[in-house]
């Protein structure tokens, strides 16, 4: 059975008032015996007394407990404020569109299974963890991004991407494909700031960024797309082990720069297994590549030591490591269990290298059900992994924010 999201609804089955029978108070009859007036009129009082105070208790119970139920979206509301994402194309709602790259995808059949069918340039069928987290919030159900003209501050009030698809920690991965670097997207979001507070005034944008949830996703194409690719001269420079400590150092001064900006709320996913992406998977004779995946396991330590650690010296900093890597790698090894047929391919093409313009919306050999496949393309997951993911995530993580 396919995961849900904990949607908050204000819609409860419980009444708000308890009947009396519900509540096990005695009948009349009870209280008539052969006494006298006087120790009848005692007996009543002394079990009345005894009865109404648990029964007052739990009516009171009751009232209390639908009172938290009915206010519950409000209080997820005012503690989360908005999702804020920063990262690469796990998370990119669409920012590559305004970029001259060849890392887009808003075009079909990306964006199939989206509301309105619509390639918005989220790497996906339909929509990203993000954008369940988002709406798991109370929020918006997508997080639009911040380079797409159809949305203005007031949407971004709640949510927004600054996020690139082929983006790195690493200044160089961003070169690779010409996308957003980090340094720039964190640039936009003090644009956004400034936005922020000339639409909402300075008091209340300022309790928005602090009450906001910022997501990071970043670092697989460090690795994938730079170091190992040996696409720069990264590989000549570090080890794998001191190239792994250099993007953690980068990944705390991002932190500490988006804290002194005013982010409170800061969760950090990690790596997954990079190493059995598909198209990985293709070119090793469908096996995945355990070098790529002991980068991965062994940048998710160092950056879990660095969150965990960093979260104790910044006052009022609530950071979180989101770890991904074993979850995800149950999926790809027990797909059934999760409801998939297909975890080795994508479903666009034959699933073994299409990604962005090579996934044509013209190739009959496109699965029909995405559903029943993990990954959508040779790189990225399905509205319907993401989908488990993010309840997973938010479960584990996210929630902790509220």
């Amino acid at each position: 059975m396919q995961p849900h999201l904990p949607l908050y609804s204000s819609h409860y089955s419980q009444p708000l008032f308890t009947s009396p029978s519900q509540l096990n108070l005695p009948s009349s009859s009870c209280l008539h015996g052969r006494l006298s007036k006087h120790k009848r009129q005692t007996q009543l009082h002394h079990r009345t007394s005894m009865l109404a105070a648990p029964a007052l208790r739990q009516l009171l119970g009751v009232l209390l407990l639908q009172t938290i139920l009915l206010l519950w979206p409000a209080v997820v509301r005012a503690r989360v404020t908005a999702l804020i994402v920063f990262g690469d194309s796990t998370v990119d709602a669409g920012n590559n569109n305004a970029v001259p790259t060849v890392v887009r995808s808003n075009f079909p059949p990306y964006g199939r299974d989206f509301p309105g069918r619509r390639a918005t340039g989220r790497f996906c069928n339909g929509r990203l963890a993000t954008d369940f987290y988002s709406q798991a919030y109370g929020l918006r159900p997508f997080v639009p991004a911040y380079l797409d003209p159809d949305y203005g501050i007031r949407d971004f009030a709640t949510g927004v991407c600054f996020a690139s698809a082929g983006s790195g920690l690493d200044v160089a991965t961003a070169g690779v494909f010409s996308v957003i670097p980090l340094w720039k997207q964190v640039d936009y979001f003090r644009d956004y700031k400034q936005r922020l507070a000339a639409h909402l005034g300075a008091a209340e944008a300022a309790a928005v960024v602090s009450d906001a949830v910022y997501a990071i996703s970043v670092g697989t194409n460090d690795f994938i797309e730079n170091y190992f690719a040996g696409t720069t001269r990264r590989f000549l420079q570090f080890s794998v082990a001191e190239y792994t400590d250099f993007l953690v150092g980068l990944a705390r001064a991002l932190l500490v720069e988006l804290y002194g900006l005013g982010a409170r709320k800061v969760a950090f996913t990690g790596l997954a297994a990079a190493g059995c992406l598909p198209l990985e998977r293709a070119r090793r004779m469908m096996l995945c590549a355990e070098e790529y995946n002991a980068a991965a396991r062994s940048f998710n330590a160092a950056l879990r030591g660095m969150v965990d650690e960093l979260a104790d010296d910044l006052p009022g900093a609530q950071l979180r490591f989101a770890d991904v890597y074993d979850f995800f790698a149950d999926i790809l090894s027990y797909p059934a269990r999760y409801g998939f047929t297909k975890a080795e391919v994508g479903c666009c093409g034959t699933g073994t290298y299409e990604m962005g313009y090579t996934c044509s919306a013209w190739d009959a050999r496109t699965c029909r059900d995405a559903d029943s496949y993990v990954f959508w393309d040779a790189v990225h997951p399905t509205e319907r992994a993401n989908r488990i993911i993010a309840d997973y995530l938010f479960n584990t993580t996210f929630s902790q924010f509220l």
